[in-house]
């Protein structure tokens, strides 16, 4: 039934020659007024790439992904050099509907590059750049979180390619942000987890769930059971997963509040909720509330 509803969606869609609907905001308060001045048109610039660029080199053939990236500029090195952070986020609609399902909500807080007025971006995919790297990063994320949401491990491609990004830092030494030290959250440890045999089973519980979102509209208590197997699935997982893994908190981080949304109707909610805290422990007080409503 899934691949019916994909071949269905793919169908009555046309043609996209790029993958990305990207909206970019841009905050520079805290800089120097010389900096200012030298980013003005930064932010058209990152959206003319992250919108024009062929990232998957095919024409993309489901409608475009509403993504976002909220830049927040921290420091000036130099005239060139700056540090900012970053909230991606991305949403896939949900199928034959208005509606759509957060996918991506991350706050990298590690991005560190330079940056001339009036630079020209080029996608140059085999070598390393601190700017556009870590655009085609993200880029190649948010389609892999797409296409598994999709088809079972249809993003495997697109994390392999974001994995060879993650690479080519690891040899460039003055990058900064691509390693294992780099806080709770880190580029690497990220695309680790999704090429892991370990987290196979959970990729696939996520397929799952997107069915179930899908399903919904047009029959509650089927979709409401495809959301709830997902619950179960990773407790069963539970020993067999870390917890604490960067795919596990980015994946609740972006849908606990979903799972509320869909589950609160559900009729064993107080022990899909008891559940939830247990494999989500960051945000078991939500996960609480909603259990005594």
């Amino acid at each position: 039934m899934k691949k019916a509803i994909l071949i269905s969606f793919l169908f009555i869609r046309f043609l996209f020659p790029q993958e990305l609907q990207a909206t970019v905001t841009v905050n520079f308060e805290k800089l120097p007024s010389i900096n200012k001045e030298s980013l003005i048109g930064f932010q058209q610039v990152i959206a003319d790439y992250l919108n024009n660029t062929k990232f998957t080199g095919e024409n993309w053939q489901v409608p475009r992904i509403n993504c976002t990236f909220n830049i927040f500029f921290l420091s000036a090195g130099d005239e060139i050099s700056y540090s900012a952070q970053v909230f991606i986020g991305s949403q896939r609609q949900i199928y034959k509907s208005e509606n759509y399902s957060p996918i991506i909500t991350i706050m990298d807080n590690s991005w560190n590059f330079s940056y001339e007025k009036n630079q020209a971006m080029y996608y140059s995919p085999s070598e390393f750049n601190p700017l556009k790297s870590f655009l085609d990063y993200y880029a190649f994320l948010i389609i892999g979180m797409e296409s598994d949401s999709w088809e079972k491990f249809g993003g495997t491609p697109f994390f392999s390619r974001a994995m060879d990004i993650v690479n080519l830092a690891f040899n460039n030494r003055s990058a900064k942000g691509w390693d294992k030290g780099s806080g709770s959250f880190n580029r690497r440890d990220l695309v680790e987890d999704l090429l892991s045999e370990k987290y196979r089973p959970m990729r696939e519980a996520i397929y799952e769930y997107h069915y179930g979102l899908d399903f919904y509209p047009r029959n509650q208590k089927a979709g409401l059971d495809k959301i709830a197997g997902f619950v179960k699935t990773m407790n069963t997982l539970r020993s067999k997963i870390d917890a604490r893994s960067v795919f596990v908190k980015t994946f609740f981080d972006a849908k606990h509040g979903e799972l509320i949304d869909y589950l609160i109707k559900h009729p064993g909610k107080v022990e899909l909720f008891k559940i939830l805290k247990a494999i989500d422990p960051p945000h078991a007080g939500k996960f609480d509330e909603a259990m005594n409503k």
